[in-house]
C-alpha cells in the first residue's frame, strides 16, 4: 500500500533548472521520480520541456507495463493559480524538468518551486555556465525568499583533477553543492530507454548507488522524510 498524502500538506516541488543542455537535467528529473515512487510517495513528474523527453519515457514505461510515476506536460504558465496548484493536490512531491535557453519557463518554474536543483556538468566550464541559471534562481527569491536552492555534480568521472577543479569553481558560487554526485554512467541511459529509473532498473550498480545518495541528500537539505510503503 503507498504512503498516504497527508491532509493540508501541500507538495514540496523541485525545480530542475539551468541554462546550457548536457547536464542531465532530464536523467535526474526521471531518475529522482522514479527512485521516490519506489519508496513509496506520490511523485508527479512535470515535463515542462517542449522536446518531451520525460513523456516519451513515461510513455514507454506505461507501454511496457511498468510502475511508474505520474508525468505530464505543462509550459510557461504552470506557476499561476489553478494550474500546477491544482493538479500537484493530490501528490506528495512534485519534481519539474525544465527545458535549457527557455527563460519563460524556467522563471515560472521557479515561482512554483520550493528548491530549485541545479545539475551541472564535470567541468569548471560547466560551473561557470551556472552562472545564468544562478541569476535566474536569485531573481525569483526577490518574489519568494524562502525558495532553496542546491547544485548536483553530474556526468562526474571520480577521482580525476578536472571534476574536482568544477567543484572548487562551485565552492565559490553562493549555492549549496551536494557532496553526493552522478557518475558517468552508461545505466543512467539504458534505464531510461527501458522506461525505467536506475535504481530498479541496475539496482547493484554503481549509478544507482550514487542515484541512492543524491536523492536521500537532496530530502535531508529539503528537510523532507521518504515514507515508505504501509
Amino acid at each position: 500500500m503507498r504512503a498516504k498524502v497527508t491532509a493540508n500538506m501541500p507538495p514540496t516541488t523541485f525545480a530542475l533548472v539551468g541554462q546550457k543542455g548536457g547536464a542531465g537535467k532530464t536523467t535526474l528529473a526521471i531518475c529522482l521520480a522514479a527512485e521516490l515512487h519506489r519508496r513509496g510517495l506520490r511523485v508527479l513528474l512535470v515535463d515542462a520541456d517542449p522536446q518531451a523527453s520525460a513523456r516519451t519515457w513515461a510513455q514507454v514505461a506505461t507501454e511496457a507495463g511498468r510502475d511508474v510515476p505520474s508525468c505530464i506536460a505543462m509550459g510557461a504558465g504552470l506557476h499561476k493559480p489553478g494550474q500546477l496548484d491544482r493538479v500537484a493536490q493530490a501528490f506528495d512531491l512534485v519534481l519539474i524538468d525544465c527545458p535549457p535557453r527557455h527563460d519563460a519557463i524556467q522563471r515560472s518554474a521557479l515561482m512554483a518551486a520550493d528548491v530549485a536543483v541545479l545539475p551541472c556538468g564535470p567541468t569548471p566550464v560547466d560551473a561557470w555556465a551556472l552562472a545564468s541559471a544562478l541569476e535566474l534562481v536569485e531573481e525569483a527569491r526577490t518574489v519568494r525568499p524562502a525558495l532553496k536552492s542546491c547544485i548536483v555534480m553530474t556526468r562526474v568521472q571520480t577521482n580525476t583533477r578536472i571534476a574536482q577543479s568544477a567543484r572548487e569553481a562551485l565552492a565559490e558560487a553562493s549555492t549549496h553543492v551536494l557532496v553526493a554526485e552522478l557518475g558517468y554512467r552508461v545505466a543512467f541511459q539504458e534505464a531510461l530507454a527501458a522506461g525505467e529509473g536506475v535504481t530498479t532498473f541496475a539496482d547493484s550498480d554503481a549509478a544507482a548507488g550514487e542515484l541512492v545518495a543524491v536523492c536521500d541528500e537532496l530530502m535531508r537539505f529539503a528537510k523532507l522524510k521518504a515514507r515508505g510503503r504501509a
